[in-house]
């Protein structure tokens, strides 16, 4: 068995003990590092101190309860270690963006701020496969050729897509050797379990549209500021990272997402969806 790190432990520790009272104190001495030492570990991989997390994840488990039972918000912000519903009110406003039965009477579980459960081979990604500070680029608007599909988080389509894209359309790529995934969020669809339905498109960049194949899709990438982050290593964990970036970069950041579509470019070929060695630059559009 995998010893733990000391983050491990934090993280592990926290999530068996959300429903008590505990604070830094308790994650430091569980872990044997100092108050110190543990703020810094925390702050420089998980880009938040403890108590906000600790907040954060009881905030969110606080939304599952709002969204899936029927008990009262005081009796739910009570068990989420909140003394009042007015003061757990404040807090859900602050995170989510609005009331506890505003969030309940909209029905959507929101992705964006959420804080889920980490557990140890999470942090370990964070750690070692996301670069943590983005670099901020000003790209110029790409036209991007490719196939279009509704994918979801839970069945992604995309490497199926891909292989019709390369097995088809080769020499779209191979012009450029740059693959685009591109996100498409209108319309997206929320479903109860919290799996989230959306467009998406992978294609690669051309210089214009002009006698291209009929069957092939056509978007143009609007250009302006993007925050980009690298991920490394297996794509089952791209998720992960996008949770990394949405749910504690985002709020974190002085920065504001602006309404243009994030997007992926893969600058070396792919061999397979397991490979340690594959990178992806993500592009986070920000105002």
């Amino acid at each position: 068995m995998k010893q733990l790190s000391p983050l491990e432990r934090a993280v592990e520790y926290i999530e068996e003990h959300l429903d008590e009272e505990i604070g830094l104190s308790d994650v430091s001495r569980e872990t044997g590092y100092s108050y110190c030492h543990m703020t810094r570990l925390f702050s420089a991989v998980l880009g938040e101190s403890v108590g906000r997390y600790i907040n954060r994840r009881r905030l969110y488990n606080a939304s599952q309860k709002l969204l899936h039972t029927d008990r009262r918000i005081l009796d739910i912000a009570l068990d989420c270690g909140f003394e009042s519903s007015e003061a757990f009110s404040r807090a859900f406003k602050a995170v989510f963006g609005s009331s506890p039965a505003e969030y309940r009477k909209a029905g959507l579980d929101l992705v964006v701020y959420a804080k889920r459960e980490l557990a140890p081979k999470d942090v370990r990604h964070i750690a070692n496969n996301i670069s943590h500070a983005p670099e901020i680029l000003y790209l110029e608007e790409t036209k991007i050729a490719g196939l279009r599909a509704t994918t979801s988080l839970s069945d992604n389509r995309l490497p199926e897509l891909w292989d019709r894209f390369l097995r088809y359309y080769q020499d779209v790529y191979a012009f450029t050797g740059t693959g685009y995934g591109i996100c498409e969020t209108q319309p997206t669809i929320y479903s109860k379990d919290g799996d989230v339905r959306f467009l998406a498109m992978v294609g690669s960049p051309v210089q214009n549209f002009d006698g291209l194949p009929p069957a092939l899709a056509r978007k143009t990438l609007s250009g302006g500021r993007y925050a980009v982050f690298t991920h490394r290593g297996t794509f089952a964990n791209l998720f992960k990272t996008y949770q990394y970036i949405f749910g504690t970069w985002l709020p974190m950041a002085k920065e504001e997402l602006d309404d243009r579509e994030d997007f992926e470019v893969y600058e070396r070929k792919v061999r397979s969806f397991d490979d340690p060695d594959n990178e992806v630059k993500i592009h986070i559009p920000i105002k």
